[in-house]
């Protein structure tokens, strides 16, 4: 690694493609020093790395990306102690003042570090979790594939020739694969409609049999991880392999970088709305749900702020509300430490 030709500290900031990223350097005092391109490859890391290392010692670098096209260059600043923070786009008002450019993005990127202006740390990408993620990718694409193409072959059974759609009616998903796969088309005469879906209807069905297997495979193999990387979390009733590797995925392989339950929840999209902005729900009376009298009481707490009680839940509600609680606090205890859980399970591949 080349040392700092100086020693003031600097903001680097850089703007992510396919191909190339444009690089910005300006010091801890704001002034922009220099911005160039570098290849969005191995030889292009290590040269963007030691031509920050030329212009001082970096304190920061701000990515624009870090779960797409800046995922390379966060790990390998990750790999050679750097600390790596990611940073949101651009506003439109800026780029509406001073214009859309990559270098002006990657001047934009090391200010907001240099600002301190909502910034959050990335996943690492480089640990089991990863992995974890890369199986549910495929499956997933899968998954998605076998329904758009067993909703084509219904589709086609239902606009299908009278004798072919009678052949083929009453039957499973998987009888009514192993019927299509079995039919026989005479290539010769693709010009009748009958013989044409035939053929595509085999199409169909054999490329359905076989994203299910695929599939299937897929979700063995995952299974299998989540268990060895996470098995407390795995253990937890009501989780299954894919909830269990959801919530890995978003924890990610750094679960450091969550330092409280509500960071956990924004980064899930489950945190709560401001209570001024929640929707006003409808008010149910527990007296004529449950054929009961009820009793009104005032907390002490409305009372001394002047606004209303809450409505009591139905029980219905309740018993919902309950077993989502009951759920949250299980994923929470096993995957985020806390004072009040047990020591968490340290992520990593057996």
């Amino acid at each position: 690694m080349t040392q700092p030709a100086s020693q003031q500290r600097i903001y680097c900031g850089i703007d992510t493609h396919a191909d190339t990223h444009d690089a910005a350097v300006i010091t801890d005092t704001g002034i922009l020093v220099e911005h160039r391109r570098f290849d969005a490859t191995p030889t292009g890391y290590q040269e963007l790395t030691t031509w920050m290392y030329e212009h001082g010692e970096p304190i920061s670098v701000g990515i624009e990306g870090t779960s797409s096209y800046g995922a390379g260059i966060a790990r390998h600043l990750h790999r050679h102690n750097i600390r790596v923070l990611e940073v949101p786009r651009p506003n439109r008002q800026l780029r509406r003042n001073k214009g859309k450019s990559d270098p002006i993005d990657a001047e934009t990127a090391a200010r907001a570090v240099l600002a301190r202006h909502q910034l959050s740390e990335p996943k690492h990408g480089d640990g089991p979790i990863e992995a974890i993620r890369a199986l549910r990718v495929a499956r997933s694409s899968a998954v998605k594939a076998a329904t758009a193409s067993m909703n084509a072959l219904r589709g086609l059974i239902v606009t299908a020739p009278d004798e072919l759609r009678t052949q083929l009616r009453g039957h499973s998903t998987t009888a009514l694969l192993d019927a299509c796969i079995a039919l026989e088309a005479d290539a010769t005469q693709l010009t009748d409609p009958t013989h044409a879906t035939v053929l595509a209807l085999r199409s169909l069905a054999r490329r359905t049999r076989e994203l299910r297997r695929e599939a299937s495979e897929l979700k063995r193999h995952l299974a299998k991880l989540v268990d060895e990387v996470a098995p407390r979390t795995s253990a937890v009733f009501g989780l299954g392999p894919d909830t269990t590797a959801v919530l890995l995925v978003t924890v990610g392989d750094n679960p450091g970088r969550l330092k409280s339950e509500s960071s956990f929840g924004t980064s899930a999209a489950s945190h709560r709305f401001p209570h001024h902005l929640a929707r006003p729900t409808a008010i149910v009376s527990t007296a004529a749900a449950t054929d009961a009298p009820t009793r009104h009481c005032t907390p002490a707490s409305s009372s001394a702020s002047g606004t209303a009680p809450r409505p009591a839940p139905t029980p219905i509600a309740a018993r919902q509300r309950g077993k989502r609680c009951l759920r949250s606090s299980a994923a929470k205890s096993a995957i985020l430490p806390g004072k009040s859980s047990p020591p968490s399970e340290t992520i990593t591949a057996h």
